[in-house]
């Protein structure tokens, strides 16, 4: 046996296990998802009152709840794969939703077709928590994309072996 080896399994298939990288990917993991969570039970809670301005209508309420819904797919769907689409969706969700809060919060734009006019030039405490837990989710998904060696995921150097392989035989 390699002494080299742990016993949490030593090597794999791509190579020997680095050593705390599998728990730095779960920190990570639960970090984002932890947030997006954060994200998804505020959204949920304000939703009804926001969709008072228009009942019958898309209303900033149902967006809200959209919002919500992705945050909690987005959220999930890290904490139990941990893939790159899984970050990439997470990242989307978090800065798309941090996006839209600055945006609506610092420019005034009209209501556009179905989508009510949202500007609201305050900040209180449920909006910067969500503002916090969207740059928090942002910034560690970011992270797992751009270190892929934290979370695991070596990309192009699994497929690597395959390619040269192919490429022998012809």
């Amino acid at each position: 046996m390699d002494p080299s080896a742990s016993s949490s399994g030593g090597n794999t298939a791509n190579g020997p296990r680095l050593p705390g990288r599998s728990v730095t990917a779960w920190v990570l993991r639960f970090l984002t998802a932890a947030a997006l969570a954060v994200d998804a039970v505020i959204h949920v809670r304000l939703a009804p009152g926001y969709q008072l301005a228009a009942p019958d209508g898309i209303g900033q309420g149902n967006l809200f709840l959209m919002e919500a819904a992705a945050a909690a797919v987005a959220g999930l769907y890290v904490l139990i794969r941990g893939s790159r689409p899984a970050w990439l969706l997470a990242l989307l969700v978090a800065a798309g939703g941090l996006a839209a809060l600055l945006l609506y919060r610092y420019v005034d734009i009209p209501a556009l077709g179905p989508f009510p006019a949202m500007y609201e030039p305050v900040w209180f405490f449920d909006k910067t928590l969500t503002a916090l837990a969207e740059t928090a989710a942002t910034v560690l998904a970011a992270i797992a994309l751009a270190v892929p060696r934290l979370t695991g995921h070596r990309g192009e150097a699994r497929l690597r072996p395959a390619r040269e392989a192919g490429r022998a035989k012809t």
